[in-house]
């Protein structure tokens, strides 16, 4: 029996996912990616998630503006070697260079989605007879 509880990510984890989401973003910021789609889509990248060997990263980006985010997304996942390489500098106190994952993030449209949901007609009607009580 472990000691340690695996119910989520460890401080490490959480830290070098850190690391690599602020390289990352750097990277596609300075357009170091060569792909017509890459190059003309700003990217936010809001999470990256580290496997516990931290030699996965899973990179949760929303393309802002694209017609097409899926798209953006196999186009990132096309150049994840390149990406891989060219991390190499500002993450050179890892032991292993992760692979990289991408993947939309969709909790914008989620938290948009609860946002609608609390200000719909029924819930402040319901919301409105528990302040009259």
């Amino acid at each position: 029996m472990s000691r340690f509880s695996t119910s989520g990510p460890s401080q490490r984890q959480l830290r070098v996912g850190e690391q690599v989401r602020h390289a990352l973003s750097e990277l596609l910021q300075r357009g170091e990616v060569r792909d017509n789609l890459i190059e003309t889509t700003v990217i936010s990248v809001s999470e990256v998630r580290m496997s516990p060997d931290l030699k996965i990263a899973t990179a949760f980006v929303s393309p802002l503006g694209a017609k097409d985010d899926q798209a953006v997304i196999d186009a990132l996942n096309r150049n994840a070697r390149f990406i891989r390489g060219r991390m190499s500098p500002a993450l050179r106190q890892m032991k292993y260079m992760p692979e990289f994952r991408f993947r939309l993030d969709t909790s914008y449209d989620n938290m948009a989605k609860i946002d609608e949901l609390l200000r719909s007609p029924e819930v402040k009607r319901d919301l409105d007879n528990e302040e009259n009580d």
